[in-house]
């Protein structure tokens, strides 16, 4: 990959896109990830307006300590960026009592974590309304179209998304060119959904470079058949993810009327 030349065409991608739109700049969810701090850092490179938000929800120490650390960096390095800190955790509770909890625990607390998730976008599209800025997302090219390891009009609900044609071992290499800090690229993925450290895989069963490769076998027309052992295991998660997140990948369904009945 020639990282410079792809960090220069995403800025000025991002830069002609809201330039055309009219907006001020970009707003952006810090959440001491890697994929969150090469977005935020590639938006800052416009010189557009770019404010970055930490939403914390009962987080983990680590994760607030890796996301302070890049803001700071960043304004530092660019004139052009802001912050501020919106803690959900209040909200977050408070909807807590307002609902009732039907079903086994699994469920129930995947159920939460997807609503931390669009809480937080509820709030950046608060600050998009109010600044005139877009919302840019942060998923990668395994998240938002392998696996759809992200949460529905949660952090998928995003008004464009810069990094979502790179794989994620393409956006560590932007980390290291856009100089991310060190804890943050050598710091586990995670989603950050639970208000602990559990890594990403932990929740999928397979690491970033395992489902890379599987992407590009199934994308290469590969089955199950062609493999055997682990490279059989990641294939099989890579496809019950990939099939049971096809919902997020696609359009939304629309109940095409007859015109018989029109």
């Amino acid at each position: 990959m020639q990282t410079e030349k792809v960090v220069d065409h995403i800025v000025n991608w991002l830069k002609d896109y809201a330039t055309n739109a009219g907006v001020n700049g970009f707003v952006i969810g810090i959440s001491g990830g890697i994929d969150s701090a090469v977005t935020s850092t590639l938006c800052a490179k416009t010189g557009l307006n770019v404010l970055c938000i930490e939403m914390p929800i009962h987080q983990a120490e680590s994760h607030v300590t890796r996301a302070q650390e890049h803001i700071t960096l960043l304004k530092n390095r660019f004139d052009n960026v802001s912050d501020t800190r919106t803690d959900l955790t209040p909200v977050f509770e408070e909807f807590k009592t307002e609902v009732f909890s039907d079903g086994d625990q699994a469920t129930i607390d995947m159920a939460l974590a997807n609503t931390r998730a669009r809480l937080r976008m509820t709030t950046l599209y608060y600050y998009a309304g109010l600044y005139k800025l877009l919302v840019a997302g942060t998923g990668n090219k395994v998240e938002d179209f392998g696996v759809g390891f992200y949460t529905k009009y949660g952090d998928g609900g995003v008004d464009l998304s810069p990094i979502a044609d790179l794989l994620k071992s393409e956006v560590y290499k932007l980390g290291a060119y856009l100089q991310v800090p060190e804890s943050i690229m050598q710091a586990a993925p995670s989603d950050g959904l639970f208000g602990d450290t559990r890594s990403d895989e932990d929740q999928i069963g397979a690491s970033y470079p395992e489902l890379e490769w599987a992407m590009k076998m199934d994308d290469a027309g590969k089955n199950a058949n062609d493999f055997s052992d682990r490279e059989l295991e990641v294939f099989k998660i890579y496809k019950r993810f990939n099939s049971a997140n096809k919902h997020k990948m696609i359009p939304i369904p629309i109940c095409d009327i007859p015109n018989i009945l029109l």
